[in-house]
């Protein structure tokens, strides 16, 4: 099975620099890494190259110019440009431990999607952990408690590893709490929904609505709780002013006023080959 990591950024490369070395370090590798980059400048251009000389599979950057908040747009293209079978969705901001990829391997099945969780860092060890001060993916238990202690992270029970699988499927229509920071489903069924809806632009609601869609066509839940976290390192939040848009838009998902399929989605880039930034010489 061919694996393709996806990871969304936007005009934070000392952020992705970590993402990608975490990545660089997985027990079982995938087959390919795609930076779906929303328009970022040539620091993040610098970071993927860099990477690009020196990373253990093929590492692809994937950008269309800034244009707004356009997330949906950037990982259908990047979907589009890969030939996984499996596609596993991360943020550019979100740094997973050894065994994230082979964890979510565990975990996939067929008409399934495999919603994974999240630790929130504090600002202030986001900030030594972005300049190496920091290495939480190594720290013991007694680290980690000793940094919630100061208030450093969020929680510690997605740190945990449970074992079985029937418990994993018991909220298979629950599509709040379903993020693109941490998911893994299969292409063909992120292509029968036609990839994201990028109608939304604009911070929110694009990833519940996937996760809507493909519930009504018959892919369902399974729950990487005590599995596959991440750690989500701090970030001030997005601007939120298309929020009421794009929230009416999800209520018509909601109703099922609108086909399973994204109107204007993953189709639309069958045959594309965007350019990265730095292309023919050319910085953004």
């Amino acid at each position: 099975m061919r694996v393709s990591v996806i990871v969304t950024t936007y005009n934070r490369p000392l952020a992705l620099d970590r993402v990608l070395e975490s990545l660089a370090d997985q027990e079982a590798m995938p087959h390919e890494v795609i930076v779906a980059d929303d328009g970022s400048g040539s620091q993040t251009f610098a970071v993927v190259a860099g990477w690009q000389a020196r990373f253990p599979v093929p590492l692809r950057h994937v950008w269309h110019p800034d244009l707004g908040f356009r997330a949906a747009e950037a990982r259908n293209m990047a979907v589009a440009s890969s030939g996984a079978d499996y596609l596993i969705f991360l943020d550019g901001d979100c740094l997973v431990f050894g065994d994230f990829v082979a964890r979510h391997l565990a975990l996939a099945e067929p008409g399934r999607m495999v919603v994974g969780n999240r630790m929130l860092l504090s600002e202030t060890l986001t900030q030594t952990t972005l300049v190496g001060e920091a290495r939480p993916l190594a720290w013991s238990w007694p680290q980690w408690r000793a940094a919630q202690t100061r208030g450093e992270v969020n929680r510690l029970l997605p740190l945990l590893r449970l074992p079985g699988q029937a418990w994993r499927r018991l909220r298979p229509r629950r599509w709040r709490g379903v993020h693109t920071c941490n998911l893994g489903l299969w292409r063909t069924d992120f292509a029968v929904a036609n990839g994201f809806d990028e109608h939304y632009q604009g911070w929110g609601h694009e990833d519940a609505d996937l996760a809507i869609r493909l519930m009504r066509y018959g892919v369902l839940r399974k729950d990487g709780q005590f599995a596959v976290p991440v750690l989500h390192l701090w970030h001030r939040e997005n601007d939120r002013g298309s929020e009421t848009e794009n929230r009416a838009r999800l209520e018509g998902v909601l109703r099922g006023d609108r086909p399973i399929r994204a109107e204007i989605g993953l189709d639309r880039h069958a045959g594309e080959n965007p350019s990265p930034p730095g292309a023919n010489g050319q910085m953004p």
